[in-house]
């Protein structure tokens, strides 16, 4: 029986040495046997790692009453009175979230969740699978796309935690020559290593230059890029005629990027909720993930015409929408158990820390 590891010891074989941003894409998304295409239950506290929309309902509640704002502000413009509203999440997983956004809004917007044309953007068919069935009670108005297709959106298109999940490539500083050098994979000895990426098959394009820091890297220093990443965002862009672009995610800026603490990147695995440097270990078991340079992702939102609207941490983010809320009386009250989802969502030592929330418009 083909494995996993088999499947990426053949390429291996055949190409020498892996770049690393393919070992990730096969130990994540391989069909059959990748990372995300066989953990269903990976998520919550009996998964490898607990995110926003595992710590309850309320994350989803709060995102549904800031998106109604949003789309009901759109619909009052006479550019987008007539075209259908959509509300696009894109890498939705078990369909966990949108069940908590749609729940909200059937309950509290009823007007705009009649007229509100819910899409999931989910190339997967497995995954597709999990989420038509978490969502069954709300089928009449969810529709699902493998990729992009060539209307225009009017709406909103948001992703929370899809971008970290992109491949990402690994970048090595060899101090000596004062240049850098692109990490790959190899297959030696019956287990994956690290090995140099040949020069001839380095990207050409990747320079980032960090001004007044070659002397100081200490050799080996380490980043990663996701040009996958950059790519899908611009993308995205592209089809927005009116409305939101959001990316909720653990990042950094670019100037973030360099820290004389993050000597080895941020690239982690997550295996039951312990956090592993191993990261070429229990192929297809573990979750691999990547802080987002939301630099490059902005800069590529306006490359494309959008202009960036907030870019602040989900703390920030999260209780502005709090506020909000407090004057409306639809929202419901804030039962303990809302307020210690807050508290997790928002405080420094739990989700606060990490997280940022980009948001851009046309």
């Amino acid at each position: 029986m083909t494995t996993l590891s088999q499947i990426i010891r053949a390429e291996t074989a055949a190409r020498g040495v892996l770049p690393f941003a393919r070992f990730m894409e096969l130990a994540l998304y391989c069909p059959e046997f990748g990372y995300y295409e066989t953990q269903k239950d990976n998520v919550g506290r009996g998964g490898d790692f607990i995110t926003s929309v595992s710590t309850g309902a309320l994350f989803g509640q709060l995102l549904a009453f800031q998106f109604a704002g949003w789309l009901e502000e759109l619909h009052s413009s006479p550019a987008t009175r007539h075209p259908p509203l959509r509300l696009i999440e894109a890498g939705a997983h078990d369909g966990k979230l949108a069940a908590d956004i749609l729940a909200w809004l059937q309950a509290n917007r009823p007007a705009l969740f009649e007229r509100l044309e819910y899409c999931i953007l989910e190339p997967s068919v497995r995954r597709q699978e999990w989420q038509r069935e978490t969502l069954k009670q709300f089928a009449p108005c969810v529709r699902w796309f493998s990729d992009f297709d060539n209307s225009k959106l009017h709406g909103i298109l948001f992703g929370n935690e899809l971008l970290d999940a992109f491949p990402v490539h690994r970048h090595g500083w060899d101090a000596k020559n004062k240049k850098w050098f692109e990490w790959g994979v190899a297959f030696e000895k019956d287990r994956f290593i690290w090995a140099r990426v040949p020069e001839n098959l380095q990207p050409s394009t990747f320079n980032p230059q960090p001004s007044g820091l070659e002397s100081v890297l200490p050799d080996g220093y380490t980043i990663e890029t996701s040009p996958t990443a950059e790519s899908w965002w611009l993308e995205a862009a592209g089809i927005l005629a009116r409305g939101k672009l959001v990316a909720i995610d653990y990042g950094f800026t670019g100037d973030e990027q360099f820290s004389p603490s993050r000597t080895n990147g941020t690239l982690r695995a997550y295996f039951r909720h312990h956090v592993s440097d191993d990261l070429l270990a229990n192929v297809g078991e573990q979750d691999l993930t990547a802080h987002v340079n939301f630099s490059a992702i902005q800069k590529a939102g306006e490359e494309a015409g959008l202009k960036t609207k907030l870019f602040s941490s989900q703390t920030k983010f999260l209780t502005q929408i709090l506020e909000k809320t407090l004057a409306d009386k639809t929202f419901g009250a804030w039962t303990p158990a809302r307020t210690r989802q807050f508290q997790t969502l928002t405080h420094p030592e739990h989700l606060g820390r990490a997280f940022r929330v980009l948001v851009q418009s046309r």
